[in-house]
């Protein structure tokens, strides 16, 4: 099992206060003879629909010594673990979980403005110190 990310527990708190219900922790992903873990699996069930909304949530710090380097190497993940949940889950969406300090200085710059305006990732802003979800950005 991988050693989980320093704010799990923070994400994981925001999205029961948003309404979701925790289905996996962590979400395993089984591909060939490779097994990937998916931070967290989350459902919501809606009152006017028979089936709920399934996300998969793939939390991320950017406390290494370069942005750029952990947002390649969230990007690599990011798009890994899509592509896998896309033929092995197509109804659950990914979502990759960044602190509000990393939004600003990471997704309000031209270099992670390229990656949301391109629709390459959809993030989930949160407060680490509140544990509440701040934006979802499709």
């Amino acid at each position: 099992m991988p050693v989980r990310d320093i704010y799990h527990d923070a994400v994981k708190k925001a999205l029961l206060k948003d309404g979701w219900a925790i289905t996996h922790d962590p979400l395993v992903l089984k591909w060939g003879l490779k097994d990937l873990y998916v931070d967290l699996g989350a459902e919501r069930l809606l009152a006017a629909e028979k089936e709920g909304h399934k996300i998969a949530v793939e939390v991320k710090s950017f406390v290494g010594e370069s942005e750029v380097d952990d947002l390649e190497d969230a990007v690599g993940q990011f798009i890994l673990y899509h592509d896998i949940l896309n033929r092995t889950e197509p109804d659950r969406v990914l979502y990759l979980a960044v602190r509000q300090a990393v939004y600003v200085s990471v997704f309000e710059e031209p270099i992670g403005r390229i990656l949301l305006e391109n629709q390459r990732i959809r993030l989930i802003v949160f407060n680490p110190q509140t544990e509440v979800i701040a934006k979802w950005i499709p």
